[in-house]
Order: structure tokens, then sequence, then C-alpha cells
């Protein structure tokens, strides 16, 4: 079968362990996913769901595998646009591996759909996303909440 898949790597100046708190901490989640809050056991089998600032399911699933703080694979789907909940579900591997003083930090997210406009989406949604997140680690300060345009 097709599929479509997006991969994003970057290196951050920290720990795995800070690394990790920031992608499973609902605290830091919302200061670099603007607003958007991780809910989650973080322990395999655990349902995952972002949520909206307003209280909307944005992205919902399940956790797939989970090895902290080096591995997190998600069952994700899109829950507020139909055209890509209709998709079905990606599979998402954040994978932390450290690198001298800094944390080499990759997504890999693939759908078995070719030409998915999903992973579209999020080819254009984890750029902004990781660089607010390495600005926060870093600098201490998130990024801007993107305008829309």
């Amino acid at each position: 079968m097709a599929s479509s898949s997006f991969v994003y790597v970057t290196y951050i100046r920290t720990t795995p362990e800070k690394l990790w708190d920031a992608l499973t901490k609902p605290g830091f989640t919302r200061q670099y996913w603007f607003g958007i809050t991780m809910d989650c056991a973080w322990e395999k089998g655990a349902p995952w769901k972002m949520v909206f600032e307003d209280g909307r399911v944005a992205d919902a699933g399940e956790i797939l595998e989970i090895e902290k703080p080096r591995r997190i694979v998600i069952k994700w789907r899109n829950e507020f646009m139909p055209e890509l909940k209709a998709e079905g579900y990606s599979r998402c591997v954040i994978a932390l591996e450290p690198v001298n003083e800094s944390v080499k930090l990759t997504i890999t997210h693939t759908i078995d759909k070719e030409g998915s406009k999903f992973i579209q989406a999020v080819s254009g949604g984890w750029p902004q996303i990781l660089a607010s997140l390495k600005s926060l680690l870093e600098t201490g300060e998130a990024l801007p909440r993107p305008v829309r345009k």
C-alpha cells in the first residue's frame, strides 16, 4: 500500500529528561504548542488527545509504544477537520537521542495513504511547533503564536 510521510530532525541544547518533560507535561506543551494541551497518562495503551484552549479536541489517538526518555509512538488522527479525519489514523514516532550536550529530536509522521492531506498539514505544523519548543528550552521563551491569514 502506498503511504505518505514527513520526517523532521532538529537538535536542541538540553537533556533528554528536560525534552521529555517538555513533550509530555501540559504546562510545557501549552507554551510552545500555542495554547494546545496534551491530555495523556503517557503509558502504553493510554488514550491521547490534543485539546484546544476552548476545549475542542484537535487530534486524538493512543500511545502504542513508550520508552522514557527515548521514544513515543502515537496512533494519531485529526478530529476537527472532516477531510483530514476521513483519512484515518496516522503513526507518529518521536525519538530522542543524546548527542554531546544536546538532544537529536526526530519526528516521523506516516499514514497509509498516498498524497495525504493530513501529512501535508503536519508538514507545515511540525516545523513551527518544534522551532517554538527549541526556543522555549534554549532561551526560556516559546515563539509567538503564528498569525492566521
